[in-house]
This record gives C-alpha cells, structure tokens and sequence, in this order.
C-alpha cells in the first residue's frame, strides 16, 4: 500500500523535490551573503553600539528579498494543501480507481491512513527545510531589525509553518473526500485555508495570552521612524525597542492623557515643518501613545501555541475523514 501510494504522488513529489532544491540553493547563496556582511560590518564597528547606521543600511539592503522569500513561505502550505491534499483522494474517487484498491484486501481505513501518513509527512517535510533554511539566512536581517513577532515573520519561520502545512494538507483531503470533485475540493481548500491565516494573526493570535498595556514616550528618534502620522494624530509603524508584537495604539497623548491631534500646537507642527523637522517639533509637546502589545520573550510561547493549535485541527479533520469512509463508504 505504501509502494502504491508512493507510485501516484511521486510525479508531485519529484517535481516538488526540484522547487525545492532550486529554492534551497538560492536561500543558502542568500544566507551566505547576509551572515557575511553581518560579521563584516561588526567587524568594522569598534563597538556594538557604533554599528546601528551599518547595520540598519545592511538591513535596508536584504530587506526585500527576506520580505519575498517570506510571502512565498506563507504561500506554500495553501500550495501543498491545494495541489497535494486536494487531489489525493478527490482524484482517486473521480476515476474510481479506489474499488480496485479495496478489492484487494485493502481496508478503506488503511487505504486512506496510509495515503494521509506518508504525503502529509512528505507535506511536512518540505515546509520544514524551507522554514529552516529560511530562518537561518533572514536571521541576522531579522536580529538587526528586531521584528520576528511581526504577523508575516512570525508566520513564515521556525516551526509554525509545519502547523500550517500539515492543517492545509489534511484539510484539502479532507474536503476532496467529502466533495468527490478535485477542482471544487481545490477551491474550497484555498478559500478555507486563506481565510484561517487572515482571521488567526487579527483575532486569535493576539489573545493567546492577555496583551501588555502600557504607554510608549515618542521621542524624536521614534516619531522619525514612524510609516506616518495622521493629520489629526492617528499614527502607523511603530515599533518598539526589544522587539514586541504592538497590537494596538492610541492617537497621540499629552502628559495629561488627552488627544492632541485638534489642538492649535500639534496643527502648527503639521502645517509648517518640513518632514526632517516634524519629529523634532511634536516631541517638544511631551506627547505619547498607549499601546497594546504581545512581549517579545512570548516569541516561543506563541510559535509552540500555533502549531498545537493547527496540528490538532489537522488531527480532528483526520479523525473525521477516517470515521466518514468507515461509516459512509464512498
């Protein structure tokens, strides 16, 4: 059964094995590159203090390739559940090629346990290299830049994306058990699968445990690095020294906690500073934002939630499609 299952995926298999050597091979270049300027650039600094220019211009540099690679990563267990999971059984019950197999003293419990165990630990596997190499090439980008609780990071390295793809698999076969038509079970797979990674970061993740409050000074420095600053104080792309995951921020506060974005000094800075003398202007107002935020030292807490949290679905949905075609022969 095993040596069957192996015969009808291992077009798939080998030409996922050739994605992923070509992936592989650029991630390892990629890797080679950012931990040699890395250690060049520290090398360089006599101290580590004195390499925040160098090593924010070596972030600036990689960014965007890390940021690529990490999309793509996000992609591939919707990929693996779309391409892999959804046909696996949908396709055998098209073609009808199942009653062959059952006829043969071939349980339909075995048949599909056997069918689910080795491509889905297949499934695994290859989100695991990718993820490994991954996290080992972007790491010094992501050390300097301090960011690896960010939603798209924190998706696309270290172990959550097993959970993921091993959900995505299950869930594709799953729905091809159930739907009997590969192109439809294809769909529904993508549908589902997108619409768990959008509502996880926005509504579950946040709450794995009860966010930290507390309230963030914008000096100058800070006000400088922000994505914007709204007419009427709203803000965007704050980040935090040490690394946590902001979750929510209040407009600008005075010292006495009121909203400054309507006041005639906050509106004066707005309309008459250039952008190199905006941070400067608005600090001098002694203003802050309260926010909410997941502590960076919660990074590991969270990955080992997640991937329980999607490795017990892909369990539950495992359980259900062996207890469908045991009790509702297809």
């Amino acid at each position: 059964m095993i040596w069957m299952t192996w015969r009808q995926f291992r077009a798939q298999a080998l030409a996922c094995l050739g994605v992923l050597v070509l992936l592989a091979s650029y991630l390892v270049v990629l890797g080679w590159r950012i931990h040699g300027a890395y250690d060049d650039t520290l090398a360089h600094c006599a101290a580590r203090d004195a390499c925040s220019g160098p090593l924010g211009a070596l972030a600036d540099r990689y960014s965007l390739q890390t940021a690529l690679c990490g999309y793509l990563l996000l992609a591939v267990p919707g990929a693996i559940g779309v391409f892999w999971g959804a046909p696996l059984i949908a396709r055998e019950l098209e073609a009808g090629t199942h009653r062959l197999v059952w006829n043969q003293s071939v349980t339909r419990t075995r048949w599909l346990a056997v069918k689910l165990a080795l491509v889905g630990l297949l499934s695994v596997a290859t989100a695991g290299v990718y993820s490994l190499l991954l996290t080992w090439a972007t790491g010094p980008v992501t050390a300097v830049l301090n960011n690896r609780f960010e939603p798209a990071n924190f998706a696309s390295r270290d172990i959550a994306p097993l959970g993921y793809t091993a959900f995505a698999f299950v869930l594709g076969a799953a729905l091809g058990l159930v739907l009997r038509r590969t192109v439809p079970a294809m769909a529904a797979t993508l549908v589902v699968f997108a619409a768990l990674q959008i509502a996880v970061p926005a509504l579950i993740r946040p709450h794995y445990e009860a966010p930290v409050r507390t309230s963030v000074p914008l000096t100058a420095d800070l006000i400088g690095r922000l994505t914007k600053v709204g007419t009427y104080g709203d803000i965007g792309g704050l980040r935090i020294p040490g690394g946590p995951w902001v979750i929510d921020t209040s407009p600008i506060l005075d010292s006495a906690g009121k909203e400054v974005g309507h006041t005639a000094w906050f509106q004066d800075c707005m309309d008459h500073s250039s952008l190199s003398e905006l941070p400067t202007c608005l600090a001098k107002g002694n203003i802050h934002v309260e926010i909410a935020e997941q502590p960076a030292d919660r990074y590991w807490a969270f990955q080992y939630l997640e991937t329980a949290l999607f490795a017990a679905l892909a369990a539950a949905l495992a359980a259900l499609a062996l207890w469908r075609i045991r009790n509702h022969p297809v």
